[in-house]
């Protein structure tokens, strides 16, 4: 399989838990730029949650979340910042989390909430 099918299975596997835990899924895959994308928005009552995915068939290389470098949050904020303004959206609180998928069977998922504050 290859990592953009990995990348999206594990997006398929994060929304689905994400619905599951009471997650109103509202895009996918957002773009701001070639080097800035938000991989899923969700809302949840008035919060909007801005998730990075990051899957991995095992730990061989690593926990997944491993990947998510400072230099990346800061580029996907630009794209939150970009998004709340085009849906024009910017009084409504919004956070970001991470959301790392371990295996594409029996996956093991882990929802870190809030973990970049600008």
């Amino acid at each position: 399989m290859s990592n953009k099918n990995k990348g999206s299975l594990g997006e398929d596997i994060a929304c689905n838990y994400l619905i599951k835990n009471g997650y109103e899924i509202i895009d996918r895959n957002y773009h701001y730029s070639k080097f800035a994308e938000i991989d899923i928005i969700a809302k949840k009552n008035d919060l909007f949650i801005f998730c990075e995915v990051k899957a991995r068939s095992d730990l061989s290389c690593g926990h997944p979340l491993e990947a998510i470098s400072l230099k990346k949050l800061e580029k996907m904020n630009l794209a939150i910042q970009n998004y709340m303004q085009a849906s024009n959206l910017n009084d409504k609180p919004f956070r970001i989390d991470a959301i790392s998928v371990v295996g594409f069977k029996n996956s093991r998922i882990e929802h870190f909430k809030g973990i970049y504050l600008d």
